[in-house]
């Protein structure tokens, strides 16, 4: 029984290491790189942990350590080639940016938030005529910026390569006197009671600050976002006006999202 309980410990132990370097790995790929110190505040846990941590996610070939932190292995490919972190669910995003498409009419004041999804509409704007677009994400800046009808603002802010975004204080005070027709929101997950959550602490006062500015806001979420949440919560779904998602999405999920007073669209 001694050794049966040592066992139940020693497997609690190795659950509780493998979900936080898990989400470890997700701050990496949002932020680009950590240091140990701010490691340890965040999860709570000390420093020779931390470093434990990422030996581990070294050896698995996600990182490269470094004196004092880590950083993502894949990043400096990944900003010579403008390419994105997160692109699973391409065909999903695809319909949701179509979708996305049909709520923004000529002359329309937009905030582009960084992401996939959103990048799969910032690719389809070339149609319309008279836009004002706020971004803080560069690939989609570099995208937009060949559309001469286009009025085009890009914020300030701390870079995170693995996302070619603007990030932080600075990125949000941008906001400040900024007040748009419509927001495309993106989302790292979406909690199992509703809250709108993302990998970077960075990235609150960004969103909040977007959703302010925002007449109405849509927010581009494909439903393997739902159930699955990162660490740091911008707080309740509700704050969006409508849920653009894919048609996998439970009914019983669309019915919890409508509950809060968010229409729910399916692509």
């Amino acid at each position: 029984m001694i050794v049966n309980m040592h066992e139940k410990k020693e497997n609690k132990r190795d659950l509780l290491a493998n979900e936080r370097r898990k989400k470890i790995l997700e701050l990496l790929q949002e932020d680009g790189s950590a240091r140990v110190k701010v490691l340890s505040g965040v999860f709570q846990v000390t420093e020779p942990t931390i470093r434990q941590d990422l030996e581990k996610l070294e050896q698995e070939g996600h990182i490269i350590r470094e004196h004092g932190g880590a950083y993502l292995k894949t990043i400096s490919q990944q900003v010579s080639s403008l390419s994105l972190q997160h692109l699973e669910n391409l065909d999903k995003k695809s319909k949701i940016a179509a979708k996305a498409l049909s709520f923004i009419n000529d002359g329309d004041s937009l905030i582009l938030d960084s992401g996939s999804t959103v990048t799969e509409l910032a690719k389809l704007l070339s149609g319309r005529n008279g836009l004002t677009v706020i971004t803080n994400a560069l690939n989609i800046a570099l995208l937009l910026g060949a559309n001469p009808s286009c009025q085009l603002l890009v914020t300030g802010g701390e870079f995170k390569p693995p996302t070619l975004s603007l990030t932080g204080e600075q990125a949000a005070a941008f906001f400040n006197n900024a007040y748009v027709d419509k927001l495309f929101l993106a989302a790292g997950g979406i909690s199992s009671n509703m809250e709108l959550t993302y990998p970077s602490f960075n990235d609150l006062p960004v969103k909040r600050a977007m959703i302010r500015s925002a007449q109405e806001t849509f927010l581009l979420a494909d439903s393997s976002k739902f159930g699955n949440a990162s660490f740091a919560s911008l707080g309740s779904i509700s704050q969006v006006n409508y849920i653009i998602t894919d048609k996998e999405l439970s009914k019983s999920m669309q019915d919890q999202v409508s509950s809060l007073g968010v229409t729910v669209i399916i692509a």
